[in-house]
């Protein structure tokens, strides 16, 4: 899992369907938010992609999920991106490239260390390689958030590391409540707890594996927002 100074855990054609009490799925949309949409097209061609990049580093990549989930894994990071998007306007939070690249620089720095590269991490975790700028964004948006909560200075005590993770937690939840995001039945519901596409309730006994790399793996899915 990728990790940035505090791990926080913080995952195809799509149905016309309606979600029971959650409104309905645009026509060829893996998922909608109150702004905007992720296309199935989108998504198939972000797995065609990670597929491609990991097809071409085998040997050195090993997928941290099963590969039958890669479109609900890929969807997932796309939909993590946009709800931290939502949680740096919330914060009144702007990233500068500047920030963006040192968060590359400290992912890559942290890939070394298992003896990868920064591409071959992100693939492995489900992120497509054209998406690495993202995820930069992503984590660079995470510290910043990160330095609000805790004044700017990490806490030494791992209670109050505890803490600070529910603080992130929990705004995070709120903020992904509050883009009103519907995925389709087709791919899954929404795991509120990690932002993460899981198999809805009635697809768990026919989807084998995980929904994702969690560290905790036990975590029930929290589908309704408790936040």
């Amino acid at each position: 899992m990728l990790r940035t100074p505090i791990t926080l855990t913080a995952a195809a054609t799509a149905a016309v369907l309606a979600l029971a009490g959650c409104g309905t799925v645009q026509l060829g949309a893996a998922a909608v938010t109150n702004t905007d949409r992720i296309s199935s097209a989108t998504v198939a061609a972000q797995v065609s992609n990670l597929n491609q990049a990991h097809q071409a580093d085998k040997a050195k990549v090993q997928l941290q999920f099963p590969a039958a989930r890669t479109p609900q894994v890929v969807l997932s990071w796309l939909l993590r991106f946009k709800v931290r998007e939502e949680m740096a306007r919330r914060y009144g939070i702007s990233v500068t490239d500047q920030q963006v690249q040192a968060a590359l620089a400290q992912a890559t720095a942290q890939a070394r260390q298992s003896g990868v590269t920064l591409a071959d991490l992100a693939v492995a975790n489900g992120v497509p390689p054209d998406q690495i700028g993202e995820l930069g964004r992503y984590i660079a948006i995470q510290n910043a958030v990160l330095a609000q909560l805790d004044g700017g200075r990490l806490p030494t005590a791992q209670a109050s590391l505890a803490q600070l993770g529910v603080q992130f937690n929990t705004s995070q939840c709120r903020a992904a409540k509050s883009l009103g995001i519907h995925v389709s039945p087709q791919f899954g519901e929404l795991d509120y707890g990690q932002i993460s596409v899981v198999p809805a309730r009635g697809q768990l006994a026919a989807v084998p594996g995980p929904p994702s790399p969690s560290p905790t793996g036990t975590a029930a899915p929290q589908t309704t927002p408790h936040c």
